[in-house]
């Protein structure tokens, strides 16, 4: 049990520095009151766990540890729902009515279709 915590714990550690570096990286690029950085690793880890997971349904390619590790470590570390729902608030909050729902409606479609297209590229190739 210590293992795997180890495990989960030090993916999430890494997951959540580089959503860190990437999130700020994206919105210190592009000046808007939009949350671009947020918006991009969501979608970005959503098309990571559909790849992962496609990946470990081709049989014994990833072992139980590294499975762990890359989706609840690195991907729950790396994505965040509560940075989301925060600047959801934030938006409607500041008036921002378009912004929220571009914001809330583009990162579920787009959320989802990046997960589907991550387990799909594992059956293509």
């Amino acid at each position: 049990m210590i293992k795997t915590l180890f495990i989960i714990g030090s993916g999430s550690f890494l997951g959540g520095i580089l959503r860190y570096l990437l999130s700020k990286f994206m919105q210190n690029s592009i000046i808007s009151t939009f949350p671009i950085g947020t918006f991009i690793v969501n979608v970005l880890g959503c098309f990571l766990i559909g790849l992962f997971y496609g990946l470990f349904e081709r049989g014994n390619l990833i072992s139980d540890e590294w499975r762990i590790f890359l989706t609840v470590g690195f991907c729950g570390g790396f994505t965040t729902f509560s940075t989301f729902a925060n600047e959801n608030i934030s938006l409607l909050r500041d008036g921002e009515f378009l912004y929220f729902s571009l914001y809330a409606g583009f990162s579920l479609f787009l959320g989802l279709l990046a997960t589907y297209s991550g387990n799909l590229l594992t059956k293509i190739f």
